[in-house]
């Protein structure tokens, strides 16, 4: 009897071998992993945890640099008289800036404006009826003990748009504020790591990271004084300058374990 042998061409072991595979993997016949082929990171030991803590602490401090736009706004019948009339003021009210201390660096021109005024009537196009001059001016103010006395000689050089004042903390006492915030955060985040791990029955072994926000929160601006009216002899307006805030919110990595 003659006997045929059959050769499998590799073709065919091609397609067996990734069924095999299917079918291995559906009946689990196919040895677990090894820790070292899992995917963990490298910094963080096969027996140890991750912990991600949030915290979250504030410093105040009461501000002492304030922010404040003023200027001029005059009105005539022709652009020319408009705009020398505003520049006759607004050289009053740059005096009146500079006489009260204010150095040059603090003083900003924020707008100059020239705009025509219209009168309307029904079926009938619009018409100039004159125009509207304007200049304004950012100023920052390094003593806020002096903020209202500056208010009350700008009104009175004829000054008639003021808004602000806002209010902002020195760059040195804003980091030092800031430094507070954080220790009180990393301390309140260690804290409630320990928290975690007693109550697992384990032990903090270390931080592994921490990553950080910071936020400034001001006190409210007062009301906005626009086209103030004062009288000469008026009394200054008070200024409350308040706390402002300073916030950090900190996320720390901690690794616990036995």
């Amino acid at each position: 009897m003659q006997h045929l042998s059959r050769t499998r061409s590799p073709s065919s072991s091609r397609f067996v071998r990734p069924l095999v595979l299917a079918a291995a993997l559906a009946l689990g016949t196919l040895p677990a992993m090894t820790a070292s082929a899992q995917s963990v990171p490298a910094y963080v030991p096969t027996d140890g945890t991750l912990l991600n803590v949030s915290a979250q602490a504030e410093a105040k401090r009461v501000p002492d640099i304030a922010t404040l736009s003023t200027g001029v706004v005059t009105q005539a019948p022709d652009a020319n008289a408009a705009m020398r009339a505003n520049a006759e003021q607004m050289n009053k009210v740059v005096a009146a800036i500079k006489a009260a201390g204010i150095a040059d660096r603090d003083v900003q021109t924020s707008g100059v404006n020239l705009n025509p005024q219209y009168h309307y009537t029904e079926n009938q196009p619009p018409r100039i009826t004159g125009y509207q001059a304007s200049n304004t001016v950012n100023i920052t103010v390094r003593d806020i003990g002096k903020l209202g006395k500056i208010l009350d000689a700008l009104v009175a050089v004829g000054a008639n748009q003021i808004n602000g004042p806002s209010f902002d903390i020195d760059d040195k006492k804003k980091d030092a504020g800031y430094d507070e915030a954080r220790r009180a955060a990393v301390e309140k985040a260690q804290a409630r790591a320990e928290m975690y791990a007693k109550t697992l029955g384990v032990r903090v072994r270390r931080i592994v990271s921490i990553s950080e926000g910071s936020g400034f929160r001001p006190p409210m601006p007062m009301p906005m004084m626009a086209m103030a009216k004062m009288e000469r002899d008026s009394a200054a307006p008070p200024i409350e300058p308040g706390e402002s805030t300073l916030s950090v919110n900190l996320d720390v990595v901690f690794e616990l374990g036995k």
